[in-house]
């Protein structure tokens, strides 16, 4: 029997898988585990996708009064159905889970258009993905073995590398020990429960009794003795044969296992930009909160709309924008506080105001709208409480 089977040719590599059990145990790192199959690990990735796909995403246009959104057939597409066999939802968490997790900070979508108009935006897979340098500095992606140039496709990054910078590397080095550790840490913690030299009683018996010598004798000790069928009823033993002691086995805060998972998850959270509660870690702290929307969601979301822009948007005044802002947590009175003020001084108008709170905009609302109070600071000095009457 060979050792090496061919499994599978593409792009001039070869791949080879091991063929027996033996050959594994020889060429393979023992306990190697992959960063997708890390609960913690994977945990974080998923809610920093999932809460990216909760955001809104919006097609804006430069004017001369300020930026506008754009609402037409291609903010559409990208906003609610960006692939047809896909929710938009779907489809964002599978271009964030390949760009942080599966494809190591790369994350392709094949960009496939009908006479000039956007019909789908296709998530590949990461193993079909590889990429080719090129003499001049570019690169092409390879897609199952064919060829694209970078402009072709839409290419999502994280961390660039440090000798190709136009490749992401993801954090999978920075993960890689804490993974690790925190596999060894759940294997000692599943084998600590499931073991069964945890005693909470020890009976000494005289070994040279030759009725307790054998496992049978010893059965028939703890049944005769030992077992009870009523909670709480007294044991009755011969002392002269054999004494009971009781004693406190070990427990996982002895081994000190939870204050090590602890540390490590913190480790896990801080690499990725997630805050701690969010793996089991601590309470849930609303500052917190705001800060991982600030930081980490919105340097990932920066880099999705700016390559969307650069690849699929034609007019120089138009770009894509995520709307972030929605996902900072405020309650409804800070919510009513803030607007509210903006549409006392004629900034927003009452169905502005309304709509942050979740409620149906009214007819009669629609105008901008001042206290009578406030006047432009030019006009301050004349107000008639400063103004004197001829006479006074």
């Amino acid at each position: 029997m060979d050792l090496f089977k061919r499994w599978k040719k593409r792009s001039g590599n070869v791949a080879f898988f091991l063929s027996d059990d033996d050959a594994y145990d020889k060429f393979t790192v023992p306990g190697y585990t992959r960063l997708d199959q890390n609960p913690e690990i994977m945990t974080a990735c998923q809610r920093i996708a999932e809460v990216i796909s909760m955001i809104t995403i919006h097609i804006m246009a430069n004017t001369d009064n300020g930026d506008k959104r754009i609402i037409n057939a291609l903010s559409e597409k990208i906003d609610i159905n960006p692939y047809k066999y896909m929710t938009r939802s779907t489809w964002i968490q599978a271009v964030v889970m390949n760009l942080l997790l599966y494809g190591r900070g790369n994350s392709v979508v094949k960009v496939n258009t009908v006479n000039g108009i956007l019909e789908d935006l296709i998530p590949v897979p990461a193993s079909k993905v590889n990429f080719k340098a090129l003499d001049d500095g570019g690169y092409q992606v390879l897609i199952n073995g064919v060829p694209y140039d970078h402009d072709e496709v839409l290419h999502f990054v994280y961390n660039p590398d440090s000798e190709f910078m136009w490749k992401g590397k993801g954090v999978n080095v920075q993960l890689k020990d804490v993974a690790n550790c925190l596999k060894q840490a759940g294997a000692t913690k599943k084998g600590f429960l499931s073991s069964k030299w945890k005693p909470s009683i020890i009976v000494k018996v005289d070994a040279l009794t030759e009725e307790f010598s054998g496992k049978e004798g010893r059965d028939k000790l703890l049944e005769e003795y030992l077992d009870s069928g009523e909670a709480g009823k007294p044991w009755l033993i011969p002392a002269e044969q054999f004494s009971v002691e009781q004693v406190k086995p070990l427990t996982l805060n002895d081994l000190a296992i939870n204050d090590s998972i602890t540390l490590d998850k913190r480790t896990v959270a801080s690499i990725l930009g997630v805050p701690p509660f969010i793996l089991g870690v601590g309470e849930y702290k609303k500052e917190a909160w705001n800060s991982f929307i600030n930081t980490t969601v919105k340097s990932i979301v920066i880099g999705l709309q700016q390559e969307m822009t650069k690849k699929l948007i034609i007019s120089p005044k138009w770009y894509v924008k995520f709307n972030v802002l929605s996902l900072l947590d405020w309650d409804i009175k800070t919510i009513a506080d803030v607007f509210g003020g903006l549409s006392d001084r004629g900034i927003v108008d009452g169905n502005e105001v309304r709509d942050k709170m979740g409620m149906s905009p009214r007819e009669g609302l629609d105008e901008l709208r001042v206290l009578e109070n406030y006047i432009p600071f030019d006009m301050s000095g004349k107000q008639k409480k400063l103004i004197q009457e001829e006479g006074e």
